[in-house]
């Protein structure tokens, strides 16, 4: 006999014993899925995936987007076309040229901190990060602070001599004008009581907090009240929403 056939008594006798044990060389028998298994599994399929917040990474605001730069360097030109390609032209500023669509088409409506408001789709989850931001860092003593009123998007500008607001953009947010005013601005800002002689620095002329200037400033946002305006309302984002 060929060694490939060659089996010991000992293997056929264990062979024999195993064929006599029950069920030994039966398949197991198929079971049908109960209602309960058919429901989970429909369930499953079903099943919507949990949504993963962002992080919110921080970023600083582009060097050549800041009012006071730009006004100083002649990059005005370099930093409309960056905000058109970005964002989409605006009325009356000659920027059709490079965008197909208008940043007001481009118009979405949020909240922020409870606030409506109407700013740029692209900007909607740079205010949530900072909003998170504020929630979680400025609740102690001399960091909280409430908004009663804000604006975003505006059609009129309020700029001169080829400048053009970022609110056009529907990248700026004013918050509570009245107790946050700009000193620097045309009447009646300048006869606020708090644009009059006394403050030591401009963080005196407004009821903002440290920490919520810190908070926009963290995720792109500039803040207009270090620009020689004193723009104290005003916080605009300067960072690349594509990023």
């Amino acid at each position: 006999m060929p060694s490939a056939l060659r089996v010991s008594g000992a293997s056929l006798v264990a062979c024999a014993l195993l064929a006599l044990l029950p069920g030994a060389g039966r398949a197991e028998p198929h079971r049908a899925p109960t209602a309960r298994s058919a429901k989970r599994a429909e369930a499953a399929h079903r099943a919507k995936p949990k949504k993963v917040k962002k992080a919110c990474a921080r970023e600083k605001a582009k060097p050549f987007l800041v009012r006071q730069n730009y006004l100083k360097s002649g990059q005005l030109p370099k930093a409309l076309r960056f905000r058109a390609e970005r964002y989409g032209w605006v009325e009356g500023a000659g920027l059709e040229g490079f965008a197909e669509h208008s940043a007001l088409s481009q118009a979405a409506q949020t909240t922020f901190m409870g606030l409506p408001i109407r700013v740029h789709k692209k900007v909607v989850p740079k205010l949530r990060c900072v909003e998170r931001t504020i929630r979680k860092s400025c609740n102690g003593k001399g960091k909280r602070y409430v908004p009663k009123a804000i604006g975003g998007f505006r059609e009129a500008n309020t700029y001169r001599q080829g400048e053009v607001s970022n609110h056009m953009f529907g990248i700026a947010i004013d918050i509570d004008p009245d107790r946050n005013p700009c000193c620097g601005c045309v009447d009646p800002w300048p006869s606020h009581r708090y644009c009059q002689g006394g403050a030591k620095n401009v963080f005196e002329k407004t009821e903002l907090t440290r920490c919520w200037i810190d908070a926009f400033e963290q995720h792109g946002f500039y803040w207009l009240g270090r620009d020689q305006l004193e723009d104290t309302m005003h916080f605009e984002y300067l960072g690349d929403p594509d990023r």
